[in-house]
C-alpha cells in the first residue's frame, strides 16, 4: 500500500495546518463545496465561485490572512483564494476553459471533494441506521437474481462491505456510550442528572438500539445469512465465479483472488456469527454501567441533602442569596469584604474534611450561655478585622513592586531591601504574584546572603 503523502500533493493540508488561517480556508472550501449542491457536476463558472467567496468575506468581515490582502477588495481576495486552491501542490481545485465559449470553469478535484466531505462529517457527523446494514446483507443474499451474473461485485463484495461498515459503526457506538458514562460521573446536581437521563432516554441512541435488538435483531436473519455464506464457500461453481470476478475487479491472479474471496467469506461469517454478539454484549454492559452510575449518583445527590453537609450547603446558599442586602443594612462598609462567601484565595490542611462516623445522641443536655456585651462584640470585630487583613495579597504586592522599581525596567534580588523577615516575605510574595501582576521572573544561579536571611538570585522585569 502506498504512503498517503506519496499520493496527495505536497501542500495538500497546508491551508488547514496553520492556526492563523485554517478557519478561514476551511470555511472557504466548504462554501465552494456547497455551491455544487444543485449542480449536475463539480464544474462551475469561475465567476460564480468568486462571487460565493466574496459574499462570505463581506458577510463575515473576514480578514483573509495573506500578505498584502488587507488592501484588496472582497472579489480580489476571492480570486487570490481560488488561485491558492488551484495550485498544483495543493490540488483542491482545478481550472479549465470551455472549448466552445472559452469561459473559465472551476472543477473540484476528487481529493478536494473527499476532503470537503471529511470536514463536513467531522463538524456534523451523520446519524447511522445500524439496523439497515443487517437488512441490506440479508436482502442481498436473498436476491440471487440480482447478483447471479456477477456474484462477486453484486453479491459477496456488497455483503462484505456492509458487514465491515456495521462493525465499525457498532465499535464507534460502544465508544460513544463510554463518553456518556464519563459525562454522567461529573454531574453534580440532581437537576442536571435528571436532564441528562431524559436526554439519554429520548435520544436517537435508545431508538436505534431498540431496532437492533428487536425489529432488526440479527437472530431473525442469522441462520439464512450463515447458510448463504456457506454456499459461497462450498459450491465449486459459485466459488469459481467469485474468484473470476475478484480477479477482474481487483487485478489479482487466480491464487490470490481465491484467497481473497475465502478471507472475505470467513471474516464476514466470523463477524456476523461471533464478533457481532461480543460487541453487542459490550454495549449492553456499558448501558447497565451507565444506568447503575446514574441511579447511584441520584441516590447520593438526594441523600446528601439530608446530612450535616447538606444543611451547611443550604445555609450558605441562603446566605449568598441575601448577603448583599444584609451587608448593606447590618455591616459597615469596611467589613463587607470579610463576608464574600464565593471568593476563595487560600487552602490549608484545616480545609480538608475527613470521613467521620455519625454520633448518636443518647440523652439530651442543657447548656447555659453567656450573652455577649457591646465590648465583647467590638473586641471580636477588631480581632476579625486583624485576621482578615492579608499584608501580602496580590494588589499590595503589585504596588510594592511598582514602588521598588520606579522608572526602571527590571530589578535583581540584590536591589530589594532585606533587613527583616517582613522584607523577605514581601519579596517572595511579589515574585509569586509577579506573572499575574504583569511581571516576568527569571531565576538565576546562586543566593543573596545577608547574614541572617538567604534568598535565591533572580531578575524581575515588566512584561512586554
Amino acid at each position: 500500500m502506498a504512503n498517503l503523502f506519496d499520493v496527495i500533493p505536497s501542500s495538500f493540508f497546508n491551508y488547514l495546518a496553520s492556526s492563523s488561517n485554517n478557519r478561514v480556508y476551511a470555511d472557504c472550501l466548504m462554501k465552494i463545496y456547497e455551491a455544487y449542491d444543485r449542480e449536475v457536476s463539480y464544474r462551475i463558472p469561475r465567476e460564480r465561485i468568486r462571487d460565493v467567496l466574496a459574499a462570505y468575506i463581506m458577510d463575515n468581515r473576514v480578514d483573509v490572512p495573506e500578505a498584502g490582502m488587507a488592501s484588496l477588495t472582497p472579489a480580489e481576495q476571492a480570486n487570490l483564494i481560488i488561485r491558492n486552491f488551484t495550485q498544483n501542490d495543493v490540488g483542491w481545485l482545478e481550472e479549465d476553459s470551455d472549448d466552445a465559449t472559452f469561459e473559465r470553469h472551476i472543477v473540484m478535484t476528487e481529493r478536494g471533494i473527499l476532503l470537503a466531505e471529511f470536514l463536513q462529517n467531522l463538524a456534523q457527523p451523520e446519524k447511522e441506521e445500524f439496523s439497515g446494514y443487517i437488512y441490506a446483507i440479508y436482502n442481498t443474499l436473498r436476491s440471487k437474481e440480482q447478483w447471479k451474473d456477477n456474484p462477486y461485485v453484486d453479491g459477496l463484495r456488497s455483503v462484505y462491505r456492509n458487514a465491515r461498515q456495521l462493525s465499525r459503526s457498532l465499535k464507534r457506538l460502544s465508544t460513544f456510550i463510554k463518553k456518556i458514562i464519563e459525562r454522567m460521573v461529573k454531574e453534580e446536581t440532581l437537576e442536571s442528572l435528571t436532564e441528562n437521563l431524559l436526554e439519554y432516554c429520548e435520544g436517537s441512541f435508545v431508538r436505534e438500539y431498540a431496532r437492533l435488538t428487536r425489529q432488526q435483531n440479527i437472530h431473525l436473519y442469522r441462520d439464512y445469512i450463515r447458510k448463504a455464506l456457506d454456499l459461497f464457500q462450498s459450491s465449486g461453481e459459485l466459488f469459481e465465479q467469485l474468484t473470476k470476478g475478484c480477479m477482474a475487479e481487483e487485478m489479482l491472479d487466480a491464487e490470490a483472488a481465491a484467497g481473497r474471496v475465502a478471507d472475505m467469506i470467513a471474516s464476514t461469517r466470523q463477524f456476523l456469527t461471533e464478533d457481532y454478539d461480543a460487541i453487542m454484549r459490550e454495549i449492553k454492559h456499558k448501558i447497565n454501567v451507565y444506568l447503575q452510575i446514574a441511579v447511584g449518583r441520584a441516590r447520593f445527590l438526594r441523600n446528601r441533602e439530608a446530612d450535616t453537609r447538606g444543611f451547611v450547603e443550604q445555609t450558605l446558599k441562603l446566605l449568598l442569596e441575601d448577603a448583599e442586602a444584609d451587608m448593606k443594612d447590618n455591616l459597615p462598609e469596611d467589613m463587607r469584604a470579610m463576608f464574600l462567601f464565593d471568593t476563595n484565595e487560600f487552602m490549608d490542611l484545616g480545609s480538608l474534611r475527613y470521613p467521620q462516623r455519625a454520633q448518636t445522641i443518647r440523652e439530651s443536655t442543657e447548656q447555659d450561655y453567656i450573652e455577649a456585651t457591646e465590648e465583647d462584640i467590638a473586641a471580636a470585630r477588631e480581632e476579625q478585622l486583624r485576621e482578615a487583613v492579608n499584608p501580602y495579597n496580590k494588589h499590595l504586592m503589585q504596588a510594592y513592586l511598582e514602588r521598588q522599581m520606579g522608572q526602571r525596567a527590571s530589578l535583581t534580588a540584590e536591589e530589594f531591601p532585606l533587613e527583616s523577615e517582613r522584607d523577605l516575605l514581601c519579596v517572595l510574595s511579589a515574585v509569586a504574584y509577579g506573572p499575574e501582576n504583569g511581571f516576568e521572573v527569571e531565576a538565576e544561579e546562586g543566593y543573596v546572603d545577608t547574614g541572617h536571611l538567604i534568598l535565591r538570585r533572580f531578575t524581575i522585569k515588566r512584561s512586554q
